[in-house]
């Protein structure tokens, strides 16, 4: 009788076993997938912008290509600025292209006024699958037919591109 008292309280004692093995492992399973949730939404691990080289020149190359065609301007051929912008431009960016330029437009003739942009310098500041926010240095050089000299200034941007595609658009431009 007591070899089946001791019999039962070993089945017992390892079903109870048992039993809080698995109340563990539910528990580590639940906070495990509460973790892996909590990791996805971060903003810091969904920032490609230190992790993925790859993306970050090609977003970089698009943004300095597209701004250094769409910023700089030959009162000779309005028509060259006005095709990049529609290859490079989108939303915000392409209103604030088509105001300034009509302004341009008006002026540059008479003034025989020419634009020249370089970009000195890209940051990429967030950087996901489908956006990028970056801080550009460029400097404008612009030079007028009554002018001997020519006139350089500097400007920083903050620039938003949008994937449309396959490739970049500029969507956003942000005098700092």
């Amino acid at each position: 009788m007591m070899g089946r008292i001791k019999g039962l309280l070993r089945i017992g004692t390892a079903q109870a076993i048992a039993l809080a093995l698995a109340v563990v492992l539910f528990v580590i399973a639940g906070v495990l997938v509460f973790q892996e949730r909590s990791l996805r939404d971060d903003p810091a691990l969904t920032n490609r912008a230190q992790l993925d080289e790859t993306a970050q020149a090609g977003v970089v190359t698009v943004v300095t290509r597209g701004l250094t065609q769409v910023l700089s301007y030959d009162y000779t051929q309005p028509e060259a600025t006005r095709a990049f912008a529609d290859e490079s431009l989108s939303g915000q960016a392409r209103e604030q292209y088509d105001t300034l330029f009509a302004s341009l437009a008006e002026r540059a003739p008479g003034q025989q006024l020419t634009l020249s942009v370089v970009v000195q310098a890209t940051g990429v500041r967030e950087l996901t699958p489908d956006k990028a926010t970056l801080l550009v240095f460029l400097d404008q050089t612009s030079s007028r037919a009554e002018d001997e000299e020519k006139s350089v200034s500097a400007a920083q941007l903050n620039v938003t591109a949008e994937r449309e595609g396959r490739s970049w658009v500029i969507t956003g431009l942000k005098p700092l």
